[in-house]
């Protein structure tokens, strides 16, 4: 018996260096990929290209989409900014999903808007509409009211109402840089393989906000949004850009994506799920291999969404909880592709990958703290062993944050204040004392409630506009 004990120890402590090293290798390879591609990409999207883009006649029209749910607190200002994007011809179409607050009223007020009757495509399937409005100030602002049917149903809706080709799903708690658009659409005109492609995401708690933009970036006040910074610059960093080289991009961020609307309409728009960002992407891959359709996907490093993060651990723990519901499901909804060599590199590489490394993480984590913690205080492992595995995985996992956060800051340069750096360095570095064990939990907790539909929405923290006082 105890010699069985002696090898099951030591088969666990092999099968977890292992998934350890595979887990921080395929990082560390990926942040080198996602380097090569952001220098090839940045190379071509000077600010002087894209003044040429918005004067001149090579761009397509798009339809930006904002599903709005009890959304009071934030509609205002994220569609203010929208009516300010530096783009040549494009419309905003807010869907007001049966909200129960005050979103509808405050939309009419702020933006004068009329009832009236506009003619809508009947392509996806969705929820009744009540009624629509048009804004008397901005022409280009539409307004639907509809029975509530979630974020996808919303969004289905304003494919339909949609009139262009191109739209841009939006989330109604966001804020989009001037040329985002631009930045983001230019390569469905230089490359017609395009189907979809993504910006990149950064954290809006903290920055200064005038007049619906962002004139101020600053990392955020308070330590869970600090926390939550650096996830995204790592994962956008690391996660996103990387995947290009495989066209085996799974994930669009639903805060900022912009896709091709023939190609939504024959996959039968956006299914119900608490993925619907992801889960769209996976069906759009799927769709095109199997009809041998060429064509790419991509995640544009430099287009900029602003978001807000959860401000407080219970709406963390929910949203982290839906991402991975989200995920689990849209994985299995797919799962004829893992490993299907009919599906392409996004088959044989995409898909197994965040299998193995997103969907199964967190189980095999947690396993990895629970046993190396059980072992050690039993005697199983020398206490050598355990000091150097922590410090290596505390290391390299510090490195992988750090690195991110400065080099980021290298090509994009937008935190300006050396403070700002350090203190997300510093989170950086603590983020593996708690903050990480803590999101592993909940998302093992999700891995075995996959099943459940319920969205758990976030609390809203108002949008602070600091319109700057006239002196007297």
């Amino acid at each position: 018996m105890y010699d069985f004990v002696i090898y099951l120890v030591i088969a666990v402590e092999v099968i977890i260096f292992i998934y350890f090293l595979f887990l921080n290798g395929s990082y560390t390879i990926l942040t080198f990929l996602s380097l090569i591609n952001i220098r090839g990409q940045l190379a071509v999207a000077s600010s002087q290209y894209i003044d040429e883009l918005s004067t001149g006649v090579f761009y397509r029209p798009i339809s930006v989409l904002v599903p709005a749910f009890n959304e009071e607190k934030t509609i205002i200002s994220s569609v203010s900014n929208l009516l300010t994007l530096n783009f040549p011809e494009y419309e905003i179409v807010v869907i007001n999903d049966g909200s129960t607050d005050d979103t509808l009223s405050l939309m009419i007020a702020k933006f004068d808007m009329m009832e009236i009757e506009r003619p809508l495509s009947l392509k996806l399937h969705h929820e009744p509409i009540r009624a629509q409005y048009v804004s008397l100030s901005h022409p280009n602002l539409f307004l639907i009211d509809k029975e509530n049917g979630g974020k996808s149903d919303a969004l289905n809706v304003g494919i339909n109402a949609s009139r262009y080709p191109l739209f841009c799903s939006m989330d109604a708690d966001s804020l989009l840089e001037s040329d985002a658009l631009l930045r983001a659409s230019k390569l469905f005109v230089e490359d017609r393989e395009v189907i979809a492609t993504g910006g990149i995401i950064r954290v809006l708690n903290g920055c200064t906000v005038e007049n619906g933009k962002i004139t101020s970036v600053r990392a955020p006040k308070r330590a869970l949004e600090c926390f939550q910074s650096v996830e995204y610059i790592r994962g956008f960093l690391t996660g996103r850009t990387s995947w290009n080289a495989f066209n085996s991009l799974l994930i669009i961020s639903g805060a900022f994506g912009i896709f091709r609307k023939d190609m939504i309409q024959a996959i039968g728009g956006y299914r119900k799920s608490v993925g619907e960002d992801m889960d769209l992407v996976v069906r759009l891959h799927r769709h095109c291999n199997k009809e041998k359709i060429r064509y790419k996907i991509l995640f544009v490093p430099d287009p900029v969404c602003w978001t807000q993060v959860p401000s407080d651990y219970r709406s963390l723990l929910k949203q982290r909880n839906r991402w991975h519901r989200g995920l689990i499901d849209s994985l299995r909804f797919s799962r004829g592709m893992s490993l299907n060599p009919r599906y392409g590199k996004v088959g044989l590489v995409g898909v197994p990958y965040f299998l193995l490394v997103e969907a199964f993480g967190p189980t095999i984590e947690f396993a990895g703290y629970f046993s190396f913690v059980f072992f050690f205080f039993f005697g199983y492992i020398s206490r050598d062993f355990a000091l150097l595995f922590l410090l290596l995985s505390v290391l390299w996992g510090t490195w992988l944050n750090i690195g991110s956060i400065l080099l980021d800051n290298l090509i994009y340069r937008r935190y300006h204040s050396v403070w700002d750096l350090l203190k997300l360095s510093f989170f950086g570095l603590i983020e593996f004392i708690g903050y990480r064990q803590l999101i592993v939990v909940e998302r093992l907790i999700a891995t075995f409630t996959f099943w459940k539909t319920e969205w758990g929405k976030a609390h809203r923290q108002e949008i602070k506009d600091d319109i700057p006082q006239e002196a007297n």
